[in-house]
């Protein structure tokens, strides 16, 4: 033990002393370092361990096919857009000719006179235009439907085309939608819902459909609750002059016309058309 704390040998005990230290720094350090390997191998497995014991899984995110195309494959509104020019073609050619679907009568003169004859709706009606009537839907004058009033019927005046060619008949629509939750009965015949046709440029009615009644003047018909019906009138481009008299001068010339509409009880409609020279 005296040789442990008191060094033998030629040099001189403190060279000895810090062979000594050292040695031990290098023995510690050795040991903390193998410490460390251990406790870090450990831990690894521990954490493999509970990994895969099932109480915390390790969720794992992988990527899904991939896409060549885009991601949206329809037009904006789920709809496709292609279409559209075949639904405007379709109202077009629909008052092309003025066609119609059931005659409701006559409702002007002579060819002398002119006149107008009303007829169901026409295919070309666009939006607003509801179920079409004609003369032979009208009620009888004995029916106990309540009248439309103003505030539950709106009414709607519509030129079916905005120009008219010579070879084309001007056809016009009368609409009534009931926005009311109780079906009701609107007068539509010539002589209750008159109809005047007016150039532009001038202030007396080139015709009017109660100048020379030869029908039913009036034509009563039936609007469900939250509908609408469209009744038709053709004109025959000719004057006409009140009490069935002779008009003056012949068929309408080129030009703008203004067409009206007007009715007891709600008011007047107006809108326009064109007369064209070819």
């Amino acid at each position: 033990m005296g040789s442990l704390r008191n060094p033998v040998g030629p040099l001189p005990s403190s060279i000895y002393w810090r062979r000594r230290v050292v040695l031990l720094s290098v023995v510690a350090l050795l040991a903390l370092v193998i410490t460390l390997i251990v406790t870090t191998g450990g831990g690894g497995g521990k954490k493999s361990t509970a990994g895969s014991d099932g109480k915390n899984p390790t969720h794992v995110i992988t990527p899904g096919p991939g896409q060549s195309g885009p991601a949206i494959s329809q037009h904006p509104g789920g709809r496709d857009e292609s279409g559209g020019d075949d639904t405007g073609g379709g109202a077009d050619s629909g008052g092309s000719d003025g066609g119609a679907t059931g005659s409701a009568g006559s409702s002007g003169g002579s060819s002398d006179a002119g006149g107008s004859s009303g007829t169901a709706g026409s295919s070309g009606a666009g939006a607003g235009s509801g179920a079409a009537v004609a003369a032979g839907d009208a009620l009888p004058g004995s029916s106990s439907l309540p009248d439309c009033t103003s505030s539950a019927v709106e009414l709607g005046l519509r030129s079916v085309r905005n120009s008219y060619s010579p070879d084309q008949t001007p056809t016009f629509e009368l609409t009534a939608k009931n926005g009311s939750s109780a079906d009701c009965k609107v007068d539509l015949g010539p002589a209750h819902a008159v109809l005047t046709i007016t150039p532009a440029d001038g202030d007396d009615p080139f015709w009017s459909s109660d100048d020379c009644l030869k029908g039913p003047g009036s034509l009563a018909f039936r609007v469900p609750a939250g509908q609408s019906i469209t009744y038709t009138v053709t004109w025959d481009r000719k004057p006409s002059a009140a009490h069935c008299g002779t008009p003056a001068g012949g068929p309408a010339k080129p030009g703008t016309y203004l067409l009206e509409a007007k009715m007891p009880g709600h008011g007047k409609l107006q809108t326009s058309f064109v007369l064209s020279a070819d």
